[in-house]
């Protein structure tokens, strides 16, 4: 057999041996392996050495054979010719399929597991909560519970503040796959949080709010709605709400409620406002007494329920109105029961690595390959 024809059929063996060994991974992983990411990807670069590590294991190893010179090569002719004679190529063709499997298994290809990936239901939520002096006013009577310890170690009864925020932190906590974001108001608007799923971080700021840490000399409700919007607009969540808790009237800012409520409109957000409290006068800590016990004095603070009702209706959401604790909860809960759920997939990073399916033919084509040039194709000397 000339020299071309044996290299030709050499080169087709290697690449039938190469593509029976890609039947087992393909078999196993079937499309995975079309999107499969290659972590190792510069190991590809051995492919370049399996020509040469066949050609040397082949044709290239009659030039190592040792020779021996006759006269002449007439007796050799007519000797017998075994079958085995013609598979002395085998062992190099094994050796190069299963470098071509073993560089594969080296590049350390990678699947996502597509089918790990779990549905979860939820929405976008902001809620701005009034941080004006008007939430100083006391939520409750001392005598169904509201009574708290300060910081200076005295009883206080709890405020609306104080109130507003054990509701929203018993809120973040009955929440599981809501995307939930906190604005702050009184003379401006600041965001609090944006929407996150972090609720530990939520409700550690929550429960750090106090009505000292912005300028509560007046309540910009617009500003407050329009911020809260703001920060849904590159929501991709089918249902987007804002929760407004106030307690006042608007009278500061530079967004009007009206134009806050049209671009809630644009924005397919829902706005659910709470009004704290029915505009009746309230209690109010003024200081302390000669016996070091807190002081309370009338106040009134103006409400304006029609406008919170315009603006939560025209955004096609709903207004409540809460004069105590017990209220607030129910409002808030109300809220989510009418809020339609959208799905967000919540991505798991499980990875598969597929080198083992691929390292299986190589060690197979190895064995194949001593077995082959132990038992078959021996060579003498």
């Amino acid at each position: 057999m000339s020299r071309p024809v044996r290299a030709l059929l050499v080169t087709l063996a290697t690449l039938v041996a190469i593509g029976l060994a890609v039947i087992y991974p393909v078999v196993m992983r079937g499309e995975a392996w079309l999107s499969a990411n290659w972590l190792a990807r510069w190991w590809l670069l051995g492919l370049l050495a399996v020509p040469w590590v066949v050609y040397k294991a082949t044709l290239g190893a009659d030039l190592r054979a040792p020779r021996l010179a006759l006269p002449t090569i007439a007796a050799l002719t007519l000797g017998p010719r075994g079958w085995r004679s013609k598979l002395r190529d085998l062992p190099g063709v094994l050796r190069g399929a299963a470098i071509v499997m073993g560089v594969l298994a080296l590049a350390r290809p990678e699947n996502v597991l597509k089918g790990e990936t779990s549905d979860e239901r939820g929405i976008d939520i902001v809620v701005v909560l009034d941080l004006s002096g008007s939430m100083r006013a006391i939520m409750d009577d001392a005598n169904k519970g509201s009574a708290q310890v300060g910081a200076d170690g005295k009883v206080h009864r709890a405020t609306r503040l104080d109130t507003a925020k054990d509701v929203i932190e018993d809120f973040i906590g009955r929440r599981k796959t809501d995307r939930i974001g906190v604005v702050v108001f009184g003379r401006a608007a600041f965001v609090l949080s944006p929407p996150t799923l972090d609720y530990a971080l939520l409700s550690e700021l929550v429960r750090k709010m106090d009505l000292d840490i912005i300028d509560g000399n007046g309540t910009a409700i617009g500003d407050a709605v329009g911020t809260a919007v703001a920060r849904l607009r590159r929501s991709n969540a089918r249902s987007k709400a804002v929760i407004l808790l106030t307690d006042g009237d608007s009278n500061a800012g530079t967004i009007a409620p009206e134009y806050a409520s049209h671009l809630a409109q644009t924005q397919s957000v829902k706005v659910y406002t709470v009004q704290i409290g029915n505009g009746d006068d309230v209690l109010v800590q003024d200081g302390v007494d000669l016996f070091g016990q807190p002081r309370y004095v009338t106040a009134h603070f103006p409400v304006n329920p029609d406008l919170l009702k315009k603006i939560a209706t025209e955004s096609g959401g709903e207004s409540f109105v809460a004069t105590d604790k017990q209220g607030l909860e129910k409002s808030m809960h109300s809220i989510l029961d009418r809020l339609e759920k959208t799905r967000f997939e919540a991505a798991q990073a499980t990875m598969e690595d597929l080198f083992p399916f691929l390292l299986i033919p190589s060690v197979f084509l190895v064995a194949l390959e001593g077995f082959v040039r132990l038992l078959v194709v021996r060579r003498f000397p």
